[in-house]
Order: C-alpha cells, then sequence, then structure tokens
C-alpha cells in the first residue's frame, strides 16, 4: 500500500511538471506584427509572430519557429475558398545538405526561385505559413554537437506537436490539414516526416525536449529531390552510373557549403575527376547488391505487377524507372521542346519509344565517385549527418562497412522505408514527389522506391521527373500549390 501511495505521489508530480510545461508552450496571438509584401503585382497583407520556442527543454536556441497568416482572416474574410479555421498549414523547412535549417519567411525576391519564395506564394493562395528553425549537423551548444541524426526530424516532429498543442489559440489554420515542403536533405525530412507519424521510436528524443503531448503526424508532404533512404543510397546511385568513371563534383563537394542554400544548389565545376581503383572497385560491389535490396522490397506497380531486377540489373523495375524518363520526355516534346539531339532516347514520329539507360550517366554525367554518400575517408555530408556529439563522423552503409558504424537505431530512424505501412505509425494521405531527370546528386531510383511503397501501402502519390531539370526544389510553385488545393478542397 505504501509502495502504491508513492507511486501515485510519484505520478501527479509528474502530471504537474508536464502541465507546466505545456503552459510554456501556449501560443500567445497578441504578439503578432503587420507586414506587406508584393507578389504578381499584388499586394500581400499578413500578421507574422516570430521566433517562438516549440520545446521547453531546447538542445540548441535555434529552436523556434515562426507563424504567418493573411490578415483577411482575422476578419472573417474568405482567400482562394479557405476560410480561417479551413486554411490549410504550410510547413516548410529551410534543411539542406544536412545543414541547420532557418526559418523561411515569406520574402520576394528567393535565391532558389529567383522570385517569390514558397512562404510567400502560400499566403497568396489562402494557406497559413509556420516554419520551424531545426538543427542540422553543424549545429552546436556549449561546444557539444547537438544535430546530429536524429535531431533535424524530432524538431520538425516537436514543431508538428507544437502546432496542435495551440490548435485553438491560432487565429487561423486547419491543423488537420499541415502539408510538409522541403528540398535535397530537407526533401527527405518532409518525407521522413510524412511516413512516420507518431512513431514510438522518436518518443525518448521528443520528451527530453519537452516536446508537446500531442500527435505529430500530417495530412500530406512535398518532397524535392529527397536525399533519402541512405543506407542504400549507393547501391542505386551505381545501378544507374556504373561504367562512368568520370565525374564532376558540385563546388560544394570541393569547398563545403556554409549555409542550406548552397547545398541545395549544387552547380557543376567544369574540370572532371576520375575515380580512383578502389573506387572502381567498390562502385561494382555496390550496383551488384542493389537487385537483392530491391527485390526484398516486394514492390508492384499500380497494376499489381511485382517489381523486380536479375543478377545484372534489368527487369521490371529498370522498365519502370525508364517509362518515368519516357513520360518526362514525352511531356517535354507536347509542350513544343525539340529532344531529337538528346542521344540517350529514341524518338520515333514524336513518340519517345524508349530510353537507353547504358547512355544516361555520360550525357548527363556523373557528380559523385564510389561510394556516393557513405564516404571511403568519412568525408561526406551524410558521414557528418551521422556523427557523435563530439563531431566524430560515422559510416552508415552495412553493405561496405562493418566497423565504425553509426547506431543501428539511428540509420533505421533517418530512413522512411523503414515505417511506411507499419500499424503503429501514422503515414501522410498524400504525396508529392519530384526528382529532376538531369539530377545527379541521387539516382532516380531512391524516390521511385519511396514512391512505390507508398502508394503499395495506401497513400495517393504524384511522382514526376522533370524534364531537364538538376537538383534542386520550389521551381513549379504554381503547380505544388494547385496539388494543395487539389488534395485540401
Amino acid at each position: 500500500m505504501k509502495n502504491f501511495l508513492a507511486a501515485m505521489i510519484f505520478m501527479l508530480s509528474l502530471s504537474s511538471v508536464a502541465s507546466a510545461a505545456a503552459d510554456d508552450l501556449l501560443f500567445n496571438p497578441s504578439r503578432g506584427v503587420e507586414k506587406t509584401l508584393t507578389y504578381n503585382g499584388r499586394t500581400i497583407d499578413f500578421i507574422a509572430y516570430e521566433n517562438i520556442p516549440y520545446v521547453t527543454e531546447p538542445a540548441s536556441e535555434i529552436q523556434k519557429l515562426s507563424i504567418y497568416i493573411p490578415s483577411e482572416y482575422l476578419h472573417g474574410g474568405v482567400i482562394n475558398g479557405y476560410a480561417a479555421k479551413t486554411a490549410p498549414i504550410f510547413l516548410p523547412n529551410g534543411v539542406g545538405g544536412y545543414m541547420p535549417g532557418k526559418i523561411l519567411e515569406p520574402v520576394e525576391n528567393d535565391k532558389m526561385t529567383g522570385g517569390a519564395n514558397a512562404s510567400l506564394v502560400a499566403l497568396s493562395r489562402g494557406l497559413v505559413v509556420i516554419s520551424p528553425a531545426i538543427r542540422g549537423r553543424t549545429t552546436t551548444m556549449n561546444g557539444v554537437h547537438v544535430g546530429k541524426a536524429p535531431a533535424l526530424i524530432v524538431d520538425y516532429k516537436a514543431a508538428v506537436r507544437w502546432i496542435r498543442h495551440n490548435r485553438d489559440r491560432l487565429p487561423a489554420g486547419n491543423t488537420d490539414k499541415i502539408i510538409s515542403n522541403g528540398t535535397s536533405a530537407g526533401g527527405a525530412l518532409s518525407a521522413l516526416l510524412g511516413a512516420t507519424g507518431n512513431a514510438p521510436e522518436y518518443m525518448p528524443y521528443l520528451e527530453q525536449l519537452g516536446a508537446a503531448n500531442e500527435r505529430d503526424d500530417i495530412f500530406a508532404s512535398s518532397v524535392y529531390c529527397p536525399i533519402t533512404n541512405l543506407d542504400h543510397a549507393d547501391m542505386a546511385y551505381e545501378w544507374i552510373f556504373y561504367g562512368e568513371t568520370k565525374y564532376f563534383p558540385a563546388m560544394w563537394q570541393l569547398a563545403p557549403p556554409t549555409n542550406s542554400e548552397a547545398a541545395n544548389n549544387p552547380v557543376s565545376v567544369k574540370k572532371s575527376f576520375e575515380m580512383t581503383p578502389e573506387e572502381i572497385r567498390v562502385s561494382k560491389i555496390l550496383r551488384d547488391a542493389f537487385p537483392d535490396y530491391l527485390n526484398r522490397l516486394n514492390l508492384r506497380d499500380e497494376h499489381g505487377n511485382i517489381l523486380s531486377l536479375d543478377k545484372n540489373g534489368d527487369g521490371s523495375f529498370k522498365n519502370f524507372i525508364k517509362g518515368k524518363y519516357i513520360e518526362s520526355a514525352q511531356k517535354a516534346i507536347d509542350s513544343g521542346k525539340n529532344l531529337r539531339g538528346v542521344e540517350w532516347l529514341t524518338i520515333k514520329n514524336g513518340r519517345v519509344v524508349d530510353v537507353d539507360l547504358k547512355k544516361y550517366p555520360a550525357a548527363v554525367t556523373r557528380m559523385k565517385a564510389a561510394p556516393a554518400f557513405d564516404k571511403l575517408d568519412l568525408s561526406s555530408a551524410e558521414n557528418d549527418e551521422f556523427g557523435d556529439f563530439r563531431n566524430n563522423p560515422k559510416h552508415f552503409s552495412a553493405t561496405l562497412f562493418n566497423d565504425n558504424l553509426a547506431a543501428s537505431e539511428i540509420i533505421h530512424m533517418l530512413n522512411p522505408m523503414n515505417f511506411i505501412g507499419r500499424e503503429n505509425v501514422t503515414t501522410a494521405e498524400f504525396f508529392r514527389i519530384r526528382h529532376g531527370a538531369a539530377d545527379r546528386d541521387t539516382s532516380l531510383a531512391i524516390p521511385a522506391i519511396l514512391a512505390l511503397k507508398l502508394q503499395n501501402n495506401g497513400a495517393t502519390v504524384d511522382f514526376f521527373s522533370p524534364w531537364g531539370q538538376g537538383h534542386g526544389g520550389d521551381y513549379d510553385l504554381n503547380e505544388l500549390f494547385d496539388w494543395i488545393d487539389s488534395i485540401c478542397k
């Protein structure tokens, strides 16, 4: 009896602490600032509530978010068919290269888009924008590296929980219609948020930060060129680029980027480099390992047919990938582009009938030596992301390495493939995935595998490879927000 009473007293004390912590996360709607920007000749008036902590025990001072609400909603107005309580919440992240992601406030002239950024376009279309700053691999606090994996996804989830915790205090925004958005590593993060709703693996990390005791699933996820599925991405890269030993690295590979924007816009150097004999040897190991991994996924196309590869890397999955490139090229031709000089395409009477994936690598050029992500010398951004709090980089591919590997549970938590279809996980209903046909940063196979896994488990996926598009995002904002309208209205 005494032990029971002691336990009850202890539980009540925990409850009071949790209640006090929850009070610290309550939103104060009286602290907004009126702002005005211009988009497409229109004046966009909005209220900004900036730099609000989204956890009670932050590991870094950057763990804050900002809210941007169209002013009309505070006066009972309607924008694009949305009212204050029906407006979707757009949740963009600024992560790139697994660097820290800053709050993406609305701007008129953005480096990535060359005009209005996604946050401003979202406001013009009647969405509420909530953007969190997120820890990355270089984030430190008191000399300790506090932004290594899985920090970025924990922060994104904590922001979602904060939003839900304040569902009745937000002046506008439907907390059941949260839509994430990100590019490159930020695209991987957006996909991960959409795939891992309420997964228990993240709970200890969320509790340590003092995140709100709420759901962290979302409605939809917008994903641009995701650098994801990292423990298998090297295989997929060599499946496409094997045999091409000359590579043209991005400038940031030679001089590490200082911010997320640089990592999201990899400009190639004109000088080529030759892979070493060891890198060529590793390339074959990885290429040969890919079919076994792909076949174990038991992926099916839209007709229910199993997609597979033989030991040479040929088969129905390869045909699926070729089909995505054919779809991309055909859309380009139908829009008036002349593709007759593209050597890896076979075009007859204005129709794209085949692609030669053996010619593709030389045409678009290889960007990374093997292994593309888990580098032999631990020099990649991804090795750094999986590093420890002392900033020692780690390997993460068991195909190549059996020592100095990151903890298996950390590798697990950064791969959305491990969560899709699980009973104790709430995956988003809708995904929009874009990966450019000229993107050399990762293989098209990686977002394709993600899209297929999602579709096979009931999600509605809009997956396309835009012709001529390299590594980048937010290049089709009108189409993005048309898609958001189509799933929210």
